[in-house]
């Protein structure tokens, strides 16, 4: 009697993947490209119906000082953010890398602002940083100044209240991704190295860095992509001043759409948001593959 081979059926989960992916569609694409198709009309909840405009609203962004500053302001924070937290990040795995239940319940606290809402996080730090805030009453009971310091009344020190609070949050997903990169590293290694004659610098930069690559490429990428479209932070502890110096791209998005009532307009920086934080992830992500395969 031939044999005949049986196929089996896998147990439904292709009809749940056919699920994941409408809902994928439902909720990523759909809205996608109804921004996009917004962004070549005048759409606003001031008209009744709205019209084609072409490329109008993409060629006003040139001449948007506003859009440009924003663009300048999230341009810093995420360098900045980016670098902080993934220093801070491997400089906090480095030193809670052991096992003990003090240094476990060590790594949830530096954890703990990645898990809270940014919202919350913001409100937290502008109780710290307003005038009357604890940080300024710290400063003055200990006599280091004679005045409360405007940590969020100069566009200078809002920009590194801004920076402070985005790194905080980010630095503990950061600690997470290398704690974890850290504890793969094989200790035979280290041990190789040291009977080599590298010393503690040594073994970090020929050992350590090449080990935790791929957990950096994960970290700065997504810190990238993160800070890109920050709002919520900006919303609470700033409001994006003073004078408008603290406005993300996201910030200001928000602020022509629900404010100045420019749908169409908001459609068109936001797809502008979109292509440049791509371009970014994608080229880092391929600049920090193509080292991984260096080192």
């Amino acid at each position: 009697m031939p044999h005949r081979s049986v196929r089996r059926r896998s147990p439904g989960l292709a009809g749940v993947a056919w699920i994941a992916m409408g809902l994928y569609a439902l909720f990523l694409l759909y809205p996608l490209l109804q921004s996009l198709l917004t962004s070549f009309t005048d759409r606003s909840p001031l008209k009744a119906h709205s019209s084609f405009v072409g490329l109008e609203n993409y060629t006003a962004m040139l001449s948007d000082h506003r859009l440009h500053d924003s663009l300048r302001f999230t341009g810093i924070v995420v360098v900045v953010v980016t670098v902080v937290a993934n220093a801070v990040g491997l400089g906090f795995a480095m030193l809670l890398n052991r096992g003990g239940r003090h240094y476990r319940a060590m790594r949830t606290l530096v954890f703990l602002p990645q898990v809270l809402s940014g919202v919350i996080v913001a409100f937290i730090w502008r109780s710290i940083l307003t005038q009357d805030g604890l940080l300024n009453s710290a400063l003055g009971r200990l006599g280091v100044t004679d005045s409360p310091i405007p940590w969020l009344g100069t566009p200078g020190l809002a920009t590194f209240a801004i920076c402070l609070t985005v790194s905080w949050i980010t630095i503990g997903f950061a600690t997470v991704v290398y704690t974890a990169s850290l504890q793969s590293v094989p200790a035979e290694l280290y041990e190789a190295a040291r009977m080599d004659g590298a010393g503690a610098s040594g073994r970090f930069r020929h050992v350590t860095v090449p080990m935790i690559a791929p957990g950096t490429t994960i970290t700065v990428v997504l810190c990238l992509i993160t800070t890109f479209k920050l709002y919520d932070v900006v919303a609470v502890l700033t409001g994006g001043g003073p004078a408008e110096s603290t406005r993300t791209t996201a910030y200001y998005l928000v602020t022509v759409a629900f404010t100045n009532n420019k749908f169409g307009y908001s459609s068109a920086i936001a797809m502008l948001l979109l292509v440049l934080t791509a371009v970014v992830a994608y080229g880092t992500t391929a600049i920090l593959r193509r080292r991984e395969a260096d080192l």
